[in-house]
């Protein structure tokens, strides 16, 4: 995120760590980045120039609202194993955004939480981008997406960033 400029659109990311850290995690980011880094509460917009990370043992969705988006919260069943859930995210945005204006991207971590999710953003025609195994720490989510055909492009992370940026 440090690389983006503080102009991007909105950007919602789900990360598997304990509900204890994501507030700490997002504070952290906020004063490296450009962008404005928070972690997301319940009916928050999304829009350019903010990430919103999910809180930890909360599923985060996208809704509609007026002309835009807001993420909405819930406590729901472990979806993966995991709580919050990046394909809860990713099929909230399959489900309710023109594909054409969301990019899915899937980065280092163990499993396949996201993979499914992934590719009903590709079948719904969004952009979706994975991270390439010689940069992951951990190659399972990238992985499992890849064999699943829901990923247009792998990349190293400085790629996915001039990536992101380009397509901004």
């Amino acid at each position: 995120l440090t690389p983006l400029p503080p102009d991007m659109p909105g950007i919602v990311i789900v990360q598997h760590m304990p509900k204890a850290f994501t507030y700490s995690f997002a504070e952290s980011l906020n004063r490296e980045c450009k962008l404005n880094v928070k972690e997301a509460t319940e009916g928050e917009k999304v829009e350019r120039g903010k990430v919103l990370i999910s809180p930890g043992d909360q599923h985060m969705m996208l809704k509609s609202s007026g002309n835009g988006y807001i993420v909405s919260m819930n406590n729901g069943e472990l979806v993966n194993r995991h709580r919050p859930s990046v394909d809860v995210l990713f099929r909230s945005v399959a489900n309710l955004v023109d594909g054409k204006k969301s990019i899915g991207v899937i980065l280092t971590g163990m499993g396949d939480d996201g993979a499914m999710g992934l590719s009903e953003m590709h079948d719904a025609g969004s952009r979706t981008i994975a991270q390439d195994e010689e940069s992951c720490v951990v190659y399972g989510m990238p992985r499992k997406a890849v064999e699943n055909g829901a990923v247009d492009e792998i990349l190293n992370l400085e790629n996915i960033v001039r990536r992101l940026i380009a397509l901004s």
